[in-house]
């Protein structure tokens, strides 16, 4: 096919101000968002995972249950269950208990009628 350009499983990014770590997402412009595979310092390129299922950072005093829509914390560098100007950017793979460290998150958004 002529139009076709790469499976989007990945991309390539520049890193933000500061570099990022693996395993870190970043959100590039509005709604682009992927998971850092590599560190990379601030101005790199860095390849963002945007397909599969990864272990993220998520707000520790929150519960999360198995299938709840999950959106990004550009600011805290987690992931929550907040809508309200945050992007969504999967859906939770597992629970995850009041206080916990991490989720898992099948990356790609999946939404509802109406959202």
């Amino acid at each position: 096919m002529r139009t076709y350009i790469a499976p989007g499983k990945s991309i390539t990014a520049t890193a933000p101000s500061g570099g990022i770590l693996a395993g870190v997402g970043l959100l590039v412009g509005a709604r682009l968002f992927g998971v850092a595979q590599h560190d990379a310092a601030q101005g790199a390129s860095v390849e963002l995972l945007r397909e599969g299922i990864v272990t993220m950072g998520k707000t520790s005093a929150l519960a999360i249950t198995r299938g709840d829509l999950l959106y990004w914390d550009p600011t805290n560098k987690v992931v929550n269950k907040t809508t309200s100007g945050q992007v969504a950017i999967g859906v939770a793979n597992a629970d995850a208990v009041n206080p916990s460290a991490t989720v898992e998150v099948v990356l790609g958004v999946t939404t509802g009628p109406g959202t």
